[in-house]
């Protein structure tokens, strides 16, 4: 134990200074977490113990430590630090603490009666520390210490809480990404004198430091490894840590000199089931849920009954994080302790088992997904695939490990149509069904569903001759299997493509197939009613504006009856197109506005930039052509994320290329370049907002820009204020999920 530094008497000298504590001096600077020390502040005078808890290796005894040193002067008879790690016999406890505080006692008292008479009559603050084998033991003599010593407070330091009655949890997270950066360049520059970051190695250096969770002792370990590699090389070599991180500070606890003895330590101090679940655990990528742990890692040793104990327990240990998400309360680990937790399940050989029991239950979690889709439950179900995508990933990565399991990977792709088209993330899906249909495969319907999907992401990334392939295939192969649902989406998806190429007429007979294949098979969903939008907007572009209107006020029917919302959005979109060409600007924002808001709601990238294009020309219409132009510029900044502009289409393409022919005539060439710079500055809130607001609050709207307001109101007299008029975050309809608050999202073809 670290006994208190006394001075030495001298003569002159009548009696020896009194000693404040024995906490260590600071041998490096301590670095960031000014948040995290604020928020513990807050807690001093709200409890008389605080418990520091977080995983192995995330700085606790630090923070602790720390924080005891900038309340040190509240404390007339000192700050005492106890390090428990060493002591292992319970019954040595009190002796620990005794002798950490430079008690002496030559009677036969017992040391808790030496304890508690010292602290009993004083003002000072126990700092505990490594006290997690001792847990027990710990918490029933620092319950009797509060009791008896009512000036006494006490700072533990463990992974987790003591449990005495009035404690306060201090959860201690990683460090933040710029906090992490400044500890792994200043321990970097102790090791390598001289040691800067360019813009580059900058980017390098923050990537490693998101690799290690940002957890000081593996960021530390990481820099002492600059001795002898380039931080690209650590980089590089991190997937194997354990090992490349070792080599800590001879000075350091022995728990703490590498990664590996630091996980180890907690892994010692975990009960044997604790240490299964731990195991089990690492199976998962990214965060999980109840359901999925107690179905995925029940079994032998650990029936489902105990599992939510068990994880209890882990939760309490730091070993498991809680984190909060927009789809209720979700789990993970952090990296480090997920690779350890891995090697400990290929040690029990029973790793496989696992993973299929984890691809088992995320291909049932997208079939539930796909059918939420058709429902009030469509946004639940987009923020829930997109919290579940790194699990469903791992998926579908172990399906395609086994020839005779690809079909359940290229079902998983296929079943995930709606996140790919719905949710932006368009590049990712094509990604994995190229990857999926690569193997070759009975034609059954998992591969004849991929194939489909694959040519309608094609379509809307502006790729004909890849979705002319899939589509054909799908089409050839559906016919000869008699697969009839395969062929009616290979239709469907094909009349689609005709849109974007511009054959209206094509288009439309191809879209009244599909839809009477539909009808045959008894389908219904938002790819049907995706159809018949797409018709609408053929019908639309071969100049038919109140047959396309009809058509899509049937779809707005149909999709308030089920709670539809991604579809209506592309609905209104076509009947905005409509009022437009008719002349009916007040309508056609209207209902614009509201496909905006909708599209926003889902992060629909595809929606957003649509909307945005008409919107644009409706300004220019109610007579402001640089809010026009600044439009047409956040347009420009969100089409690279989804594909090629406009699908390439001159339909598509008309009314914003006559948007900036009137636009530049009105501003000239200079201005109307600038206004539309600046659009590609705005972010997607902040343009949706700005959209929104046209033509209700005009002189909101010019937020950073030179352009002038205008009212908006259309041709038709109606004002976009009246009854039906959207307003950011929040389309006007009645019936509709809450949000999705999922980042990164994209939308469908068009129709």
């Amino acid at each position: 134990m670290r006994r208190p530094q006394r001075p030495s008497p001298t003569p002159d000298d009548p009696e020896p200074v009194p000693v404040r504590g024995n906490l260590p001096s600071e041998l490096n600077a301590f670095v960031g977490r000014e948040a995290e020390l604020a928020a513990f502040r807050s807690l001093l005078g709200r409890s008389r113990l605080i418990t520091v808890a977080g995983v192995a290796g995330v700085g606790k005894t630090r923070f602790a430590t720390r924080i005891a040193a900038l309340m040190e002067k509240r404390y007339c008879d000192g700050v005492w630090l106890a390090e428990l790690s060493a002591v292992h016999d319970p019954d040595l406890l009190e002796h620990a603490l005794v002798d950490a505080m430079g008690l002496t006692d030559h009677t036969s008292r017992p040391p808790r009666a030496m304890l508690i008479e010292h602290c009993a009559e004083r003002r000072l603050l126990l700092v505990i520390d490594g006290f997690e084998h001792l847990a027990d033991a710990c918490a029933e003599l620092v319950r009797e210490l509060l009791r008896r010593a009512p000036g006494l407070q006490v700072l533990a330091a463990g992974r987790r809480p003591l449990r005495v009655d009035g404690e306060l949890t201090f959860p201690l997270a990683p460090m933040a990404d710029d906090d992490a950066l400044e500890l792994f360049t200043r321990r970097a520059a102790a090791v390598r004198p001289g040691f800067r970051l360019t813009d580059a190695g900058r980017e390098t250096a923050r990537e490693l430091c998101r690799r290690l969770d940002g957890i000081p002792l593996a960021l530390e370990l990481a820099a002492g490894r600059l001795r002898a590699l380039t931080v690209e090389q650590v980089l590089h070599r991190l997937d194997d840590r354990f090992r490349l991180l070792t080599g800590g500070s001879p000075s350091a606890l022995p728990r703490h000199q590498t990664l590996r003895t630091a996980i180890g330590w907690s892994h010692e101090l975990c009960a044997p089931e604790q240490r299964l679940l731990w195991a089990r655990l690492s199976v998962f990528a990214g965060q999980f849920d109840l359901e999925a742990v107690e179905y995925i890692c029940s079994g032998p040793g650990l029936p489902a009954d105990s599992v939510l104990d068990v994880l209890d327990e882990l939760l309490a240990q730091s070993v498991v994080v809680r984190e909060d998400s927009a789809v209720g309360s979700r789990y993970r680990l952090l990296d480090t302790v997920r690779e350890y937790g891995a090697e400990w399940l290929r040690a029990t050989g029973d790793a496989e088992r696992l993973r299929r029991r984890h691809r088992d239950w995320y291909l049932g979690l997208a079939t539930w997904c796909e059918l939420d889709w058709f429902s009030p439950r469509q946004a639940e179900a987009a923020a829930r695939i997109d919290s579940e995508l790194p699990n469903l990933r791992r998926a579908m990565e172990c399906s395609m490990e086994s020839p005779e399991e690809v079909h359940l990977a290229q079902y998983l792709a296929g079943t995930l149509w709606f996140y790919w088209a719905g949710c932006g993330r368009l590049s990712e899906g094509r990604h994995w069904l190229d990857h999926v249909l690569e193997e070759e495969t009975p034609y059954d319907h998992s591969r004849l569903k991929a194939l489909w999907v694959l040519g309608y992401v094609a379509v809307l990334q502006g790729d004909p001759i890849a979705a002319v392939s899939a589509l054909q295939e799908c089409r050839e192969e559906g016919e000869r299997s008699g697969d009839a649902t395969a062929v009616a989406y290979a239709v469907h998806r094909t009349g689609c493509l005709s849109i974007v190429t511009d054959d209206p007429v094509r288009a439309e007979e191809l879209l009244r197939e599909a839809l009477g294949r539909y009808r045959e098979i008894g389908e219904l969903n938002s790819n049907v009613l995706m159809a018949q939008v797409e018709l609408g907007m053929a019908v639309a572009f071969r100049g038919d504006l109140d047959g396309a209107a009809a058509i899509c006020d049937e779809v707005r029917d149909i999709c308030e009856d089920h709670g539809e919302r991604w579809t209506l959005a592309y609905a209104l979109y076509v009947l905005g197109y409509a009022a437009l060409q008719a002349g009916r600007s007040g309508r056609a924002r209207r209902m614009l506005g509201e496909s905006l808001s909708i599209a926003h709601a889902f992060h629909d990238l595809l929606g957003t930039a649509l909307s945005l294009e008409l919107l644009a020309l409706i300004t220019l219409t109610g007579g402001d052509a640089a809010e026009a132009a600044v439009l047409q510029g956040a347009a420009d900044r969100i089409w690279p994320s989804v594909g090629l502009p406009l699908f390439g289409s001159a339909h598509y393409g008309r009314p914003r290329a006559e948007c900036e022919e009137r636009a530049r005539a009105e501003l000239g060439d200079a201005r109307y370049d600038a206004e539309r710079r600046s659009g590609r500055r705005l972010d997607a809130h902040a343009v949706v907002a700005r959209a929104l607001r046209a033509g209700t609050d005009d002189g909101a709207r010019r937020q950073g820009t030179s352009g002038t307001g205008a009212d908006g109101a259309g041709a038709d007299g109606a004002a976009p204020a009246e009854e039906g008029a959207p307003t950011a975050g929040a389309p006007g309809e009645t019936r509709r999920p809450a949000a999705s608050r999922t980042p990164g999202r994209g939308g469908p073809e068009l129709g």
